[in-house]
């Protein structure tokens, strides 16, 4: 699916979660809690149908830039962001924190 239009991200803080759009429809989401100054993204997903358009590196360098401008650091627990930052170290250092086993417990606690 191409779409004329270019995909917009946008931040629902209510909903904890930056979503991408394409042609106003919904194609993927990331999703987040917040721990103090840190911003865990668990889970990042694109719906098939999108598949192989770059929206998930376009969701997620638009949510690291939108952290970044909080003031707010990244904690990568979800793969897909692990990934993304470690392919980017020299561009994300200053703004990711490590995924530590008591941030893992926090988010397992308010997932649960």
């Amino acid at each position: 699916m191409t779409s004329a239009t270019p995909p917009v991200v946008e931040h629902r803080p209510d909903e904890q979660r930056y979503v991408i759009t394409v042609d106003r429809e919904q194609a993927g989401f990331t999703e987040y809690r917040d721990r103090d100054e840190q911003r865990v993204f668990f889970h990042t997903e694109v719906d098939d149908r999108f598949a192989g358009q770059g929206l998930a590196s376009i969701l997620v360098t638009e949510a690291l830039a939108d952290v970044r401008a909080d003031g707010k650091r990244v904690v990568p627990v979800c793969p897909y962001w692990a990934k993304y930052v470690k392919k980017r170290e020299e561009e994300t250092a200053d703004v990711v924190d490590p995924v530590r086993p008591e941030v893992l417990a926090w988010l397992r606690s308010r997932l649960d």
